[in-house]
């Protein structure tokens, strides 16, 4: 298991910035402790990825095993006109069954293949251990070191064993009322299945590289909460630039709860265009409608330009719509839809059994294959959390996904997955 550690110009980088603040030699560091809070999360995970049209020199499938620990103890602030913390982030897991012929899930590392293999030997055990210092002033934060960013242009990837993380530093503001202001840079990211860290790619062009990724944003929500409209900029240093526009509202007619997220992305090529010239835009639209226990949602999503969506290799999608377990249909001038139903037990007397179902077509796929590509996906997710007793918090999960596609290679997908998560609160 590897361990990492923040480098010397990365801590020391913390020093003027203190020092600026004019940082007390007695601050106190009772909010340090009493707000400190230190958690363990075990998932457990097996993941099954049927390629149904594999030939005799593909690999016909893709499954695994593994056992996951999520550790974090984060402190609060010391006393003070500027508090100061600490977080400490620790993953860990094992392999409890994979072969060199089915590996390849994402769940563990994965060993560079051998000739006449079909695939790679997944490691036995990884993981890596982070550390992030954060100060506050007022209603702004600044954080450096291990991170795990959720904004609209970087949503770190949760979809496996253990999270993706980066390392870099974060502020953000909240000192007017409603309004948000975000800025970040990002140095460098440790993939979903990885101990190590590494330079950022765009996701659909692993030959451009860069240890820059910055981004500034703000939103400002009103309407008594009810409106939010956002407003980003991103920047992979010399590969490409992004502009993502937002406005969410939701709304109250009687028993029924109506939502809309609207979004609009940008992108092209920036400095030394390492990827080549880039063109891209995208509209996405999720519509829901609630009443009791029922939602159902409508996607809508179109990509222009002679470019699929810009984004880091690995993150999450979930900022678009038609984001789904496996696909994102996010291809160049690709136009999707997506239907959704969820349903909350709760409503019949069931508390913590939900259901989701959805489906998602797109089409105008081009590829360097295609110009006329076309695909569909449906997903299940059934999950059910324990509400006492022993196995109070425990959280069972399984998800089915059926993908089909015309294009590409391996296109046809059946794929289950089973996830046990138990959170443990230990301060």
């Amino acid at each position: 298991m590897t361990l990492r550690y923040l480098s010397a110009p990365t801590l020391l980088g913390l020093a003027p910035f203190a020092l600026a603040l004019g940082l007390p030699a007695t601050a106190s560091a009772a909010g340090f402790v009493e707000d400190a809070k230190v958690n363990v999360m075990a998932r457990n995970y097996y993941f099954n990825r049927d390629f149904r049209n594999s030939s005799s020199t593909q690999q016909s499938k893709q499954e695994e095993w593994a056992q996951g620990f999520i550790f974090t103890a984060n402190s609060g602030f010391t006393e003070g006109t500027v508090g100061f913390g600490l977080d400490i982030t620790a993953l860990y897991g094992f392999k409890l069954d994979s072969s060199a012929d089915r590996s390849g899930t994402q769940l563990l590392p994965t060993s560079t293949r051998r000739p006449g293999q079909l695939a790679g030997e997944a490691a036995d055990d990884f993981g890596r251990v982070g550390a992030t210092f954060k100060a506050k002033v007022s209603k702004t934060e600044l954080r450096v070191g291990e991170l795990m960013p959720n904004v609209p242009v970087l949503r770190f990837n949760d979809g496996r064993l253990l999270p993706q993380t980066f390392q870099g530093a974060t502020i953000t503001s909240k000192e007017l009322d409603g309004f948000t202001f975000y800025g970040a840079q990002i140095r460098q990211v440790s993939l979903r299945n990885s101990s190590d860290m590494q330079d950022m790619t765009p996701g659909r062009f692993t030959n451009a590289e860069s240890d820059r990724f910055n981004y500034v944003g703000g939103e400002y929500t009103f309407n008594e909460k009810k409106t939010m409209v956002g407003l980003w900029h991103a920047r992979l240093e010399d590969v490409y630039k992004q502009n993502f526009y937002n406005l969410t509202h939701a709304q109250k007619f009687g028993d029924w709860t109506l939502g809309a997220n609207l979004g609009y992305f940008t992108g092209k090529e920036e400095g030394s265009a390492l990827a080549g010239n880039l063109d891209n835009k995208l509209v996405t639209a999720m519509l829901s409608a609630g009443i009791g226990g029922h939602k159902v949602s409508v996607g809508l999503q179109k990509v222009s330009g002679d470019d699929g969506w810009l984004s880091l290799a690995g993150t999450s999608g979930g900022t678009l719509a038609n984001d789904m377990f496996v696909q994102s249909f996010d291809n160049a001038k690709e136009r999707s839809w997506q239907l959704r139903y969820d349903y909350n037990f709760a409503a019949m007397g069931i508390p913590g059994l939900a259901l989701m179902a959805r489906y998602g077509h797109g089409d105008n796929i081009h590829t360097s294959t295609t110009d006329d590509g076309s695909q569909w996906e449906r997903n299940f997710d059934l999950a059910y959390t324990f509400q006492g007793g022993p196995l109070k918090n425990l959280n069972m999960r399984w998800r089915n996904t059926m993908l089909r596609r015309d294009f590409g290679s391996n296109n046809d997908i059946d794929e289950n997955r089973l996830i046990f998560s138990y959170p443990l609160s230990l301060l």
